[in-house]
């Protein structure tokens, strides 16, 4: 399965003051390039402002934004192990700013915004290592 969803190529910049009174110009967080790999265990993001971001399909799994992971509140959240081996089976596109993905284990709750993968991607070594962390705290694995 190669490109899934296409947006148009369009940069959309807006204002942001910073805290500190500064203004900032940033580009729209959405992507023009949807990119599921051949073998399935991967997505590339690529964003109208050439930012791109690869990101396993087990990090997308483990990290959904779903009620079933993240529950209705932060002490409600779940770590999921024993997906390393987890494929993305398909995506479907949720109005214009998210996808729905549904992967083997027959998840398909979690709705991705182009926000959440932004922020995936520009923390994803953060947020990879937590969730390791994480794991090891609770004795789960990423195997199955």
């Amino acid at each position: 399965m190669e490109v899934v969803l296409f947006q148009q190529p369009r940069a959309e910049f807006f204002e942001c003051r910073l805290q500190n009174g500064a203004h900032k110009f940033v580009a729209d967080h959405t992507p023009k390039k949807l990119t599921v790999r051949k073998d399935r265990r991967s997505l590339e993001v690529t964003f109208v402002d050439n930012a791109a971001f690869e990101y396993s399909a087990e990090m997308l799994r483990v990290m959904s934004p779903s009620a079933e992971v993240k529950g209705h509140s932060p002490d409600q959240r779940k770590t999921v192990g024993g997906k390393r081996n987890v494929e993305i089976m398909k995506m479907e596109p949720v109005g214009n700013y998210a996808v729905r993905i549904t992967f083997d284990d027959m998840h398909s709750t979690g709705i991705y915004s182009w926000v959440l993968f932004r922020e995936l991607g520009e923390n994803h070594a953060e947020k990879w290592q937590a969730y390791l962390d994480e794991l090891a705290e609770k004795g789960l694995s990423r195997d199955p």
